[in-house]
């Protein structure tokens, strides 16, 4: 490639010096975003009884967070690739704290749903810039390798850290401080990355704010996301749940249209097409649904079903947090470099399946040793070799302009996955229980046989609904192995369907790395 072709890309061959010490402030900043998607949900209980929150209103402590974060990351990365991506960093940091301060400061329910989607707003912000500063500032393949291998183990094993330390916090100390230990997080990864991030020139892009665009995708992604939320405890048949869904298809269909139609569009539509890229997100969004719908039947089987305290429950899943560091920063690292991403993502997805082919074996009394240690430990094995090429690749040969918005349907795709898997599974869950119960509680003739036919029948609900994750992590397997087609970083030019500007974009970074 010409010197010319290298400065139009925006990427120098000079990397920056402080890369790596940007990478340690980058990771804690996506540690404490992921920390605080399950950090919360086990402080939960205490919070609801001490700020007086009913049951019917309890999921907007979830909810408020869930709609704002996933339906402003389209505009946070278009933010991040407009300002800048450091100084949306800085500030998304700075915005979050601010928000965790009220959130345990909070002396009402009003006062903890509304920092709740401020938590939200900033982290819609914070997010896309992270990933997208490591997409321009990690160029040399092998070196990108490692640091998306990290920042994937971070993405995958954050949410099984943030049960540990949620039940520590609440157990020891007080609700109050799953919302203050963000603080200092906040601070030290906002002063590091004011020092040390160094962003390459060349990759704003300045266009004018699509404003349409804007509000199409956020109303349209927020109606999404609420339409599963209202369907876990509304059903699938309400009125409500059903009108959320045909919004959020008619805003979607008319964001797509204004998107071809614009002259600087939101989310260009050439992110989404390309080959590599659309199966990135289809088969990432996937593997999310299967991944937080089994977080949430393992947390009630081991708390309610094995009577595990909230600090045991989260030391439970350090089997996974294992397999999923050692997969994403052994596994995938060390092979990304050597073979085509499909061979570590689909294989990976595909181990993860069996790992959860172990947890549908679940029985009241079934050993931690015999079926949870190996199937925990496979699907954090499997989930961390997948994950971190697709980090990589999702943002891979996307030109420095369009880096925040790329990095940002990452981000959309496991959030609107997660709000789809925890709606979904739990239906079928729930289903699955009523109908185990109702035919076997007649049988049922003490106390004590009612009280296991019960827990019986949640575990059969729990157990139902992973088959469906391991059918869910199948199809996310082949669609890795089907679609993607891209050859390895630094070897192989990437074979995506992108033609003209955009098969030049492809090749872009694998050249420049050399």
């Amino acid at each position: 490639m010409s010197q010319s072709a290298v400065k139009a890309s925006g990427v120098t061959d000079a990397p920056d010096a402080g890369r790596w010490k940007a990478l340690v402030f980058i990771a804690l900043a996506q540690l404490m975003v992921v920390l605080d998607a399950t950090i919360v949900n086990i402080a939960l209980p205490s919070a609801q009884q001490d700020l007086g929150i009913s049951d019917g209103n309890r999921q907007w402590v979830v909810t408020a967070y869930a709609l704002a974060f996933g339906g402003l990351l389209l505009f946070g990365g278009r933010i991040a690739d407009l300002w800048g991506r450091k100084r949306t960093f800085v500030l998304g940091l700075a915005g979050f704290a601010v928000a965790s301060a009220l959130g345990g400061a909070a002396t009402n329910e009003a006062m903890m749903f509304g920092s709740r989607a401020l938590q939200g707003v900033f982290g819609a912000l914070l997010a896309p810039a992270a990933l997208s500063l490591l997409a321009v500032m990690f160029t040399d393949a092998k070196e990108r390798a490692k640091a998306f291998g990290i920042y994937g183990a971070i993405a995958g094993g954050g949410g099984a850290v943030g049960l540990i330390l949620g039940g520590f916090l609440t157990e020891y100390l007080n609700w109050r401080w799953t919302f203050f230990v963000n603080i200092p997080f906040a601070i030290v990864a906002a002063a590091g990355a004011y020092l040390v991030i160094r962003e390459p020139g060349g990759g704003r892009n300045r266009s004018p704010l699509d404003i349409p665009g804007v509000i199409l995708s956020t109303l349209g992604l927020v109606a999404l996301v609420y339409g599963f939320t209202r369907a876990e405890s509304n059903g699938w048949s309400d009125a409500v749940t059903v009108g959320m869904f045909v919004g959020s298809a008619v805003l979607l269909l008319a964001f797509v249209i204004v998107e071809s139609r614009v002259k600087a569009p939101l989310l260009p539509l050439r992110v989404i097409t390309e080959r590599n890229r659309g199966g990135i997100y289809l088969s990432l969004g996937l593997a999310i649904i299967a991944m937080f719908g089994l977080f949430l039947f393992l947390t009630y089987y081991l708390q309610i079903v094995k009577g595990y305290t909230p600090v045991k429950t989260g030391f439970a899943f350090l089997p996974m947090i294992a397999g999923m560091i050692t997969g994403s920063t052994q596994i995938g690292t060390r092979l990304m470099t050597r073979v085509a991403p499909r061979l570590l993502m689909g294989p990976g997805f595909l181990v993860a399946a069996v790992g959860m082919l172990f947890l549908t074996q679940l029985e009241v009394d079934t050993s931690y040793a015999g079926v949870l240690l190996p199937g925990m430990l496979l699907l954090g094995l499997g989930m961390g070799t997948a994950f971190m090429p697709a980090m990589s690749l999702a943002t891979m040969g996307v030109e420095p302009r369009d880096a925040g918005v790329a990095s940002a349907m990452v981000n959309t795709s496991q959030q609107v996955g997660g709000a789809i898997g925890t709606a979904l599974l739990n239906t079928i869950a729930a289903s699955a229980t009523t109908s185990y119960i109702a035919d076997h509680i007649g049988g049922a003739s003490s106390r004590s046989q009612q009280q296991l036919v019960q827990l019986q029948g949640q575990v059969e609900g729990y157990t139902s609904a992973i088959w469906f994750a391991v059918g869910i992590l199948v199809v996310a397997a082949a669609i890795a192995l089907t679609l993607v087609n891209a050859g390895r970083p630094g070897g192989s030019a990437v074979t995506g369907s992108g033609t003209g500007d955009e098969a030049e974009d492809e090749l872009r970074v694998p050249v420049v790395a050399h």
